[in-house]
């Protein structure tokens, strides 16, 4: 099995006995570490939390938690681009094949749709990620960047934990028999 396999099968572990734990510490590590993929731990602390007859209000500290966790970190990104800025994150940001030309594509898309693509794009896979770094090199306002990153994430966190939790719902293992699906 290959180490990256090992870390999402302690993450799954992990999350089975440190729900909300879990959910905060993944958003906040995928947001500066991208290879962790929410999109299959959320859902994952979803089902789980079926499982273990979590209440639909009890999902909600979650939610908030996976979004406040993703704030922290993108901001943590954002604060490295505001402060570093774009000469030495070029340094950087070439062991991950960005140059100097595609940053450029991406500040000119930004400064297009400006705050919404902070919105939008924390609910987009990879852009997620990506988007504080033009948001801190063009020096968006703090207030706004984090208060657009924590709507984002809150949507994102919504709509990925629930879908696990749907699914865990809809086929039934925690009664012990597999229900149909509607």
């Amino acid at each position: 099995m290959e180490p990256f396999d090992y870390f999402l099968m302690w993450i799954a572990d992990f999350l089975g006995e440190h729900l909300y734990e879990g959910i905060f510490l993944a958003a906040l590590l995928e947001t500066i570490v991208p290879p962790i993929p929410t999109l299959a731990i959320f859902p994952t602390a979803g089902f789980l939390a079926s499982q273990q007859g979590v209440t639909l209000l009890g999902i909600i500290p979650m939610i908030i938690l996976g979004a406040i966790g993703a704030t922290i970190g993108t901001s943590a990104i954002y604060l490295i681009a505001l402060k570093l800025g774009r000469v030495v994150l070029l340094r950087y940001l070439r062991f991950v094949k960005v140059n100097d030309k595609k940053l450029e594509r991406v500040e000119i898309w930004f400064e297009k749709y400006g705050d919404k693509a902070v919105f939008l794009g924390r609910m987009v896979p990879v852009m997620r990620e990506m988007i504080s770094i033009p948001a801190g090199l063009l020096k968006m306002r703090i207030p706004k960047f984090i208060l657009y990153t924590f709507g984002g994430s809150c949507i994102w966190s919504s709509g990925t934990i629930l879908s696990g939790y749907y699914f865990g719902t809809a086929i039934g293992l925690s009664t012990g028999t597999i229900q149909p699906l509607p």
